[in-house]
């Protein structure tokens, strides 16, 4: 190595060193102008209607001193992962053991839920939150359908998980039909107001599509609180019959479950039993999804999904490949919202606002559209990090919302982006020359 070159590199460190601090130091001071105002100064209506004010200083200087560190440790890490003279940083030990690890977490996770009530049997928290996060997967999964596969942007896909938890609400309390003989006609009948969807926006597409699909949400939310007579408005469905094991209700009486097992009943038996109740249909829609990608239906909605205009030059109807996408994405949906009902045993209008539909696209893009295991992850990271923030009060949205931006800034496909089609050539081919207009392919 030449004297030059021994100069040079303890210059370029200490430039590097230089950009690092500079970068941290422009970090910090908009975190400073930021949270000033939301942080540093807490404002609020006195006893006698005048404004009151206190200050958090150093609440304010923690967050920014936060800032400042976390910019230089994500600056160091990105040099750390990032190419230096078109050479790979990262270890080929690292990159197997992360591969190794990416094949590894979904059985993992798929066993870990299975052993989650055996696991947290005595603790009914804990059970309650695997079945709204297991609620939310189903969700993610019907809806990647349609905007991962797809490619059609759905605001309103609450409006089909209402369709379903309403079609069982009223065909067990008026009918007395039971959880499984309603659970698909819930399914068809959200499918159903599926393809009704579909007609009015097949030639929309990007932001008039999400603003057609927004309005028909609202639509269905108006008409559950107004149409009093059949759905009860605001007032909801109450009394929703519980779902039961080949007929046998899981009750303390005589002619419960546990009464005919003879074992003591426990109300923990219900929790357990609707926790694989919703986790076989998660299970089920997954394969039913991974099934259909690979049929000739899948691999139009992955077209439709690249490119509308090639769609069609190929040949490939746009108009059933649209209505077959909204049509499975809704009937998921519907499914989920008959167990939501089953499962609370009283539904009302406030369950099925707008939130919960930026709630679940959410879920799927921070997932990575088209990718299962991503939306699984996604699903798990939001709900249960919603609890895990619940203590801290007023900062608990400030840091959500900040762990989603960082998200979006360094892995913008999601946590697990897949756009990879589902059929493609193993091998290139070369082209005869006689085929291309310039030479050999």
């Amino acid at each position: 190595m030449t004297a030059s070159a021994l100069e040079k590199k303890p210059a370029s460190r200490a430039s590097g060193a230089a950009f690092i601090l500079k970068k941290a130091t422009i970090s910090a001071l908009v975190a400073l102008v930021l949270f000033s105002l939301m942080i540093g100064v807490r404002t609020e209506a006195g006893p006698q209607g005048g404004l009151i004010y206190w200050t958090r200083f150093g609440d304010l200087a923690a967050i920014v001193a936060a800032v400042f560190g976390g910019s230089i440790v994500i600056e160091l890490l990105r040099q750390w992962w990032g190419p230096t003279d078109k050479v790979r940083v990262v270890p080929p030990a690292v990159q197997h053991a992360l591969s190794l690890a990416g094949r590894l977490i979904a059985p993992a996770l798929l066993i870990f839920t299975f052993l989650v009530p055996v696991i947290f049997y005595d603790q009914r928290y804990i059970l309650d939150l695997a079945i709204l996060v297991l609620t939310y997967v189903m969700l993610g999964w019907g809806l990647n359908v349609v905007v991962g596969l797809a490619g059609l942007l759905d605001l309103g896909y609450v409006a089909f998980y209402a369709v379903g938890a309403y079609s069982y609400a009223l065909l067990a309390t008026n009918f007395g039909l039971s959880f499984w003989v309603c659970l698909p006609l819930a399914g068809i009948l959200a499918a159903f107001w599926g393809v009704l969807l579909g007609f009015p926006v097949l030639r929309l597409r990007g932001d008039y599509l999400a603003i057609v699909t927004l309005a028909f949400g609202e639509i269905i939310r108006l008409v559950i609180i107004n149409w009093q007579s059949l759905t009860g408005g605001p007032n909801g469905v109450s009394g929703i019959p519980r779902p039961t094991l080949f007929g046998i209700p899981l009750t303390p009486g005589e002619d419960g479950l546990a009464a005919r097992l003879g074992i003591e009943f426990s109300p923990t038996h219900r929790i357990v039993f609707l926790f694989y109740v919703i986790l076989a249909m998660a299970l089920l829609t997954n394969w039913v999804t991974i099934r259909l990608r690979r049929l000739p239906i899948g691999r139009a909605w992955e077209a439709l999904r690249e490119d509308e205009v090639a769609c069609r030059a190929l040949g490939i109807n746009t108009t059933t490949t649209k209505l077959t996408a909204f049509a499975t994405g809704a009937m998921f949906g519907g499914f989920a919202g008959a167990f939501f009902a089953t499962r609370q045993g009283f539904i009302s209008p406030e369950s099925f606002t707008f939130q919960e539909s930026a709630l679940v696209l959410a879920i799927v893009v921070l997932g990575g559209m088209g990718s299962q295991l991503g939306v699984a992850l996604a699903a798990l990271a939001m709900i249960g990090g919603f609890e895990l923030f619940r203590g801290l009060d007023q900062y608990r949205m400030l840091v959500f919302g900040m762990a989603m931006v960082l998200l979006m800034i360094w892995r913008p496909r999601g946590l697990i982006g897949h756009r990879a089609p589902t059929v493609y050539l193993e091998r290139n081919q070369a082209i005869s020359s006689d085929l291309v207009k310039e030479g050999h392919g």
